[in-house]
């Protein structure tokens, strides 16, 4: 394994590639924010975008220039391409607005595969050359400090070596400081992308790696490249790309900090891994995945009872790390695989005592028997708390129902009405209430609330934020058992309920019941 060279640059792309995704667009305000995140992380360089080829690429990059987020860990990049065919860079409108960017550095693509150079430029290869001369040269003499992207260097250099070599010394001796070997196709695997950066080396030029994630070998190609010698790499936070990605910059540095024992980022800036990776996800609008490595929910959830035993008596037996070095944590899932362990370590982590092995036992056999019937509370750890209290005699009744029943009427050219009635009882007075609605869960939701008010006005802030369907036997058409999982939020929090029936109104009743349940206990509690 390479030891850490004296200079190494995290480069992040995902402002310009990133933002290439499909159905991802970003704001000038939503690039702002991102680039405030990624220097709090610490990367070396944020690339923001392409001045001068879209609007609002050009007006954050004005931003950036009249200090809306000072940057104090990151250095900010300009993007561009090599000056036109035939032209002068000092002449040319797209060279000038990386020039006006007041970026400190440009990384201009340059091409390095023969057959895009006479097929997709139209002109010849010395031209080409002669472009990334000219356009490196100016910009460096204009003040800026400038990198080269080789678009689709590796499989330039399988058809044609000599050329793709000729270009990487090219851009290095017209005065670039870091010439970027690109796998722009994705297609390259581990030991090929080794071997093709070991030959660049010969060059003499400072060699960095980006990378596409294709073949699903991003963060793994970047890692050979690495340890062949490149001393900049460049991704994407969350993996964030055209077609499936880019390399995922998060998974890079966590694994040269954590594996390889380099210390790339400030200290202890890997800690905020987990929240800053979830954060640019919320402000990107697209969910984070789960089996993100290092940073995903499910990065160190264990369902396996197996798994459990041995967790128990050292966390690290099913964990190639602590999860809190990069702000993660570990989780327990319950299900119809879990053991006696996971019971156990699941009501610890929500504050039960569970070390009586008959209590946890006769729990563990409640949780498979509800999960054989269609239950699931690994995607519904407020409806397992609730079980667990019921289990322990510790449920508190804040109100009890007495009866409920949802009436949808639909006439010839009318709208559909839905009304609800419930009775509840609730700090010992009785309510009845009517509730209407756009659809029966609303109005459900509307006559609980209104039930609920005049004992427990906390209420008004539950708010219904996700209510998923599924269907469980789908055999038997519209009589099949469903499953539905309701999402609530008090606006700090959020819970999950789960309900299960044949009769989806029913279903979607005990998950709205608990849910108002459980969150009342937390809000209780909270108050004490």
């Amino acid at each position: 394994m390479r030891t850490q060279p004296d200079e190494f640059h995290v480069f992040d792309t995902t402002l310009r590639d990133g933002a290439q995704q499909e159905g991802l667009r970003l704001s000038v305000p939503d690039k702002l924010a991102i680039a405030g995140l990624l220097d709090e992380f610490g990367v070396h360089y944020i690339e923001g975008g392409w001045p001068g080829a879209n609007p609002n690429d050009t007006a954050f990059f004005q931003a950036m220039a009249d200090g809306e987020v000072p940057l104090k860990n990151a250095t900010l990049v300009a993007f561009g391409f090599t000056r036109r065919v035939g032209g002068k860079a000092a002449d040319d409108p797209l060279t000038a607005a990386l020039r006006d960017s007041r970026a400190p550095v440009a990384c201009i693509v340059a091409k390095s595969h023969d057959r895009h150079v006479e097929h997709a430029l139209r002109t010849t290869l010395d031209e080409n050359l002669a472009m990334i001369t000219d356009t490196v040269s100016h910009l460096r003499a204009e003040g800026q400090r400038v990198f080269v992207d080789c678009e689709h260097f590796f499989d330039g250099y399988r058809e044609n070596p000599a050329y793709a070599l000729e270009v990487v010394r090219t851009a290095s001796e017209a005065g670039a400081e870091v010439v970027v070997l690109c796998d722009t196709n994705g297609g390259m695997l581990p030991p090929m992308l080794g071997d093709v950066v070991g030959a660049a080396r010969q060059t003499g030029a400072q060699l960095g790696v980006h990378c596409h994630n294709d073949t699903g070998c991003a963060v793994a190609n970047t890692l050979a490249a690495v340890d062949a010698g490149v001393m900049h790499v460049q991704g994407t936070f969350n993996g964030y790309g055209e077609r499936t990605g880019n390399a995922d910059l998060v998974a890079i540095v966590a694994n040269l900090e954590l594996k390889y024992g380099w210390q790339l980022l400030p200290a202890d800036s890997l800690t905020e891994a987990t929240r800053i990776s979830h954060a640019i996800a919320e402000v990107t609008n697209v969910p984070p995945s789960n089996r993100q490595p290092y940073v995903g929910l499910s990065s160190f959830a264990h369902k396996a009872g197996l798994h459990a035993s041995a967790i128990k008596v050292d966390p690290n037996l099913y964990q190639h790390i602590d999860p809190a070095l990069v702000g993660n944590d570990m989780r327990m899932l319950v299900s119809d695989m879990a053991g006696r362990a996971n019971i156990q370590i699941k009501g610890s982590e929500l504050g039960f005592d569970l070390s009586d092995r008959e209590v946890a036992a006769k729990i563990t056999d409640k949780v498979k028997e509800a999960e054989a019937d269609g239950y699931t509370y690994e995607a519904a750890d407020a409806s397992f708390e609730l079980l667990l209290r019921r289990e322990l005699g510790q449920l508190p009744e804040y109100f009890s129902v007495l009866s409920w029943r949802v009436f949808t009427q639909s006439t010839h050219d009318q709208e559909t009405d839905t009304e609800c009635t419930v009775r509840i009882t609730a700090k010992g007075e009785s309510h009845r209430v009517v509730g209407e609605g756009n659809g029966p869960v609303n109005a459900l939701d509307h006559a609980v609330r209104k039930a609920l008010l005049p004992a427990y006005p906390v209420v008004e802030r539950f708010e219904l934020i996700d209510y998923r369907v599924r269907i469980l036997d789908q055999g038997h058409g519209t009589d099949a058992t469903v499953r539905v999982l309701i999402q609530t939020s008090n606006g700090r929090r959020a819970w999950t309920t789960v309900g299960v029936g044949q009769n989806v109104i029913e279903a979607s009743w005990e998950a709205l019941y608990e849910a108002y349940l459980y969150g009342l206990i937390h809000t209780e509690e909270a108050a004490l």
